[in-house]
This record gives C-alpha cells, sequence and structure tokens, in this order.
C-alpha cells in the first residue's frame, strides 16, 4: 500500500464540545494487484485524525472504493497504520 496523494478538510465543531481540531482525510491508495485489498476501481482511505495540544491520534479510519464510495472491511496493519500517522501528522495543516 502506497499513499499517491489526499484532500485534507479542518472540520468545524458549531457547539465547541469536543476538545482539540478534527481533519478529516482522504487518501489516495496504491494497492498492489496481490493484495486483497486491491479493487480495480480505485481504493481509498478516509481517516478522522484528531490533534489536541501536542496529542496527535487517529481517531476512526475506514477503506472504500473509490468508484461506489462503498466501505471496505479492512483494518490497517500495525506498519501501515503508523504510515497513515505519519502521512497525517506531515500534512494537516494544508487544509
Amino acid at each position: 500500500m502506497n499513499i499517491s496523494g489526499h484532500s485534507v478538510e479542518k472540520l468545524v465543531d458549531p457547539f465547541g464540545l469536543l476538545s482539540g481540531d478534527r481533519y478529516e482525510f482522504f487518501l489516495d491508495l496504491e494497492v498492489d494487484e496481490e493484495d486483497e485489498l486491491y479493487s480495480d476501481k480505485g481504493v481509498g482511505l478516509r481517516v478522522l485524525f484528531v490533534v489536541d495540544n501536542d496529542v496527535m491520534k487517529i481517531s476512526n479510519y475506514h477503506f472504500y472504493e473509490k468508484e461506489t464510495e462503498e466501505v471496505l472491511d479492512f483494518e490497517l496493519e500495525e506498519d501501515e497504520e503508523q504510515l497513515v500517522f505519519d502521512y497525517c501528522k506531515d500534512h494537516y495543516l494544508e487544509d
């Protein structure tokens, strides 16, 4: 799995109930044809990334098929989750 691009948007908490800032990432993924996650319709990853003072974390994520936006029932492996976390940490200020 390789991250080939993204879009990011800072989410607004209209009631001020949540601490910190939340960013919604839509990551474009390159997935090897041999991988069970592969789809010829393209695969993306939606990530909810939280920044609260000095604490950063992935709050939620899901894979989806890009052409149909159907949610895919897969989980990130530990090394993939670290890759996604590092990517979001490096790009969240680009909104």
